[in-house]
């Protein structure tokens, strides 16, 4: 499976483009978040073994606290 390979973040400032707002951001770090999330609980379910599922595990609770991380930032800033 050929993956594209990730293009850099694009620096507004430098090219000239209006920053992004902080709540178009964090949109972004949800769906980017959600996306990991997914992957994560679909390889603990289906992990071949039990160090496995306990990895997958905690790439899931680390997502989580990210989640929660950003809802706490974001409140705090009154987005």
């Amino acid at each position: 499976m050929s993956h594209a390979a990730p293009q850099p973040a694009r620096d507004p400032v430098a090219s000239g483009v209006e920053p992004e707002s902080a709540d178009v951001l964090f949109h972004r770090l949800n769906n980017l978040l959600g996306v990991v999330l997914v992957n994560a609980e679909l390889l603990e379910a289906k992990a071949p073994d039990a160090a496995a599922q306990a990895r997958a595990g905690q790439v899931v609770a680390s997502v989580l606290d990210a989640l929660a991380t950003a809802r706490a930032l974001r409140q705090r800033m009154g987005s």
